[in-house]
């Protein structure tokens, strides 16, 4: 049977109208603030709410459910068409990006990529960077429930056995799915409060706290100023980032589940505990690196390595260093952490950790069998045994995920960037990073000075990159219609 377009078509209008709301409210804001964006964002939020309006009456007088490939195909087109409408009010005066420009900044915002055209941030009006802000947070919250959905259903890289997992199991304490979400909204939501009251705490103006919370929570990164964390100078406030940050790219059903009865083994998912010891190791080797190489005092290194390591192990994209100029060791590290991302089921970009946890598990069988042809060695996680289906999986989406990446390099350099810009624009936009390395989009960088068609096809490889690439390339196969 064929998807539906009607039900995409009805909720797509319903997700218009709370962009029109969104609108609505920093025209108010503005208003408030003074800061001189009030018209803008209010023609937008009324030109949004009348497409809004159209695709729900369009609609009206019609019988249908939605789908799993309805919502599979709503899924992609409102991550390619919300951002078109987000970005309206960053097209009028005096804002005045370029449609290209414009909608780049918010396919970045929504994926929760966090690369930026935009530069002088510290003199952009205050309700502009609010907005730009709350993209972020709402794309964070759209891919947890994304990825909750319709990804073990696309089975998509493994994640069949989290459908299990979490039916199973959420069977007995929350009985329907419209639980589990409001149980996940309601730890969304005490995260980024509790974010906004440290960082406020810890020196940030509220303003800055606030916009601040909605980008560590979904690991985004847009900041409301060019030198992004490096603006505060604080190591208070770069210790709590690292804190948020890690809780952003940990699975939050996982936290969901850590805050029930049982042991602490039941409770902590296989893919936290190594995704942690790996940071941990990860920032103790880059702390070295750095009391070795630029001589810099303890307590500073640790500070430093930790932010900037757990910033992009976690596809956060803040910096408060140029970590270009720790040399090449720390580039190509850098480089290597922009595939890891966080744990599946999280805010996070990346392959995931846990897709590396069983391509680990699926390397180790393959020796076990070399050496004992007729040893029983299955792949396991955890405690539980993955079928081959989604060991293969697992597999394919790395697979694809190397090509996506290597098709993105190559355009960029057909464009006339160079080497390590494109291999860094690619890694970047396909694991929904923000920040390269390079001069040119490193962490002292910025994305303006791309040309328009390279803009275009980072606005597709984030957006590929955020739906897990196969919830695209699946609307392109017969298969699907049939």
């Amino acid at each position: 049977m064929l998807p539906q377009i009607w039900p995409a078509i009805l909720t797509l209008g319903w997700i218009l109208f709370a962009i029109a709301a969104g609108e609505g409210a920093m025209a108010l804001f503005s208003l408030a603030t003074e800061d001189g964006h009030s018209t803008e964002f209010g023609v937008s939020a009324a030109a949004t709410a009348l497409v809004a309006g159209a695709c729900v009456l369009t609609t009206r007088g019609r019988q249908f459910d939605l789908k799993f490939r309805d919502a599979t195909l709503l899924t992609v087109v409102a991550w390619i068409v919300v951002p078109a409408f987000a970005a309206l009010p960053l097209i009028a005066e005096p804002v005045n990006l370029s449609v290209v420009d414009a909608y780049f900044e918010m396919v970045s915002g929504i994926t929760t990529t966090g690369a930026t055209v935009m530069v002088g941030l510290d003199k952009v009006a205050p309700s502009v960077l609010l907005w730009r802000s709350t993209s972020q947070w709402i794309g964070g919250i759209g891919i947890i429930g994304f990825a909750i959905v319709i990804l073990p259903f696309l089975k998509i890289g493994g994640m069949q056995l989290f459908r299990l997992e979490f039916t199973e199991r959420s069977e007995k304490a929350l009985p329907r799915m419209r639980s589990i979400a409001t149980a996940i909204v309601e730890i969304y939501v005490t995260l980024t409060a509790a974010c906004f009251v440290v960082y406020w705490l810890l020196g940030m103006t509220p303003f800055d706290a606030l916009n601040h919370a909605l980008t560590t929570i979904c690991t985004a990164g847009f900041s409301t100023h060019d030198a992004s964390f490096g603006y505060f100078d604080s190591p208070a406030l770069e210790w709590a980032a690292v804190l948020f940050m890690v809780l952003g790219a940990l699975p939050f059903m996982a936290l969901l589940r850590m805050m029930r009865s049982g042991t602490f083994k039941e409770r902590v998912d296989p893919q936290v505990r190594t995704y942690l010891v790996v940071l941990v190791i990860l920032v103790a080797v880059f702390g070295v690196w750095l009391l070795a190489s630029q001589e810099l005092p303890t307590a500073r290194a640790l500070t430093k390595a930790a932010f900037n390591v757990v910033s992009i192990a976690t596809t956060t994209g803040y910096s408060s260093a140029d970590y270009a100029l720790w040399g090449t060791f720390a580039s190509v590290w850098f480089f290597a952490l922009s595939f890891m991302g966080g744990c599946t089921g999280s805010t996070a970009g990346g392959i995931k950790i846990f897709r590396f946890k069983v391509m680990y598990s699926v390397v180790k069988q393959h020796i076990q069998r070399t050496i004992y042809p007729h040893a029983v060695a299955p792949i396991r996680y955890g405690n539980q045994v993955i079928p081959d289906e989604q060991a293969a999986s697992v597999g394919v989406f790395v697979f694809l995920y190397l090509a996506a990446f290597s098709v993105v390099a190559v355009l960029m350099a057909a464009f006339g960037m160079g080497a390590e810009t494109s291999i860094s624009i690619a890694a970047s936009a396909i694991g929904n990073i923000g920040p390269g390395i390079g001069d040119v989009i490193g962490p002292a960088g910025n994305f303006s000075s791309l040309p328009d068609t390279a803009k275009i096809v980072m606005c597709l490889a984030m957006i590929m990159g955020r739906l897990e690439i196969l919830a695209v390339l699946v609307l392109f196969m017969p298969s699907f219609y049939r």
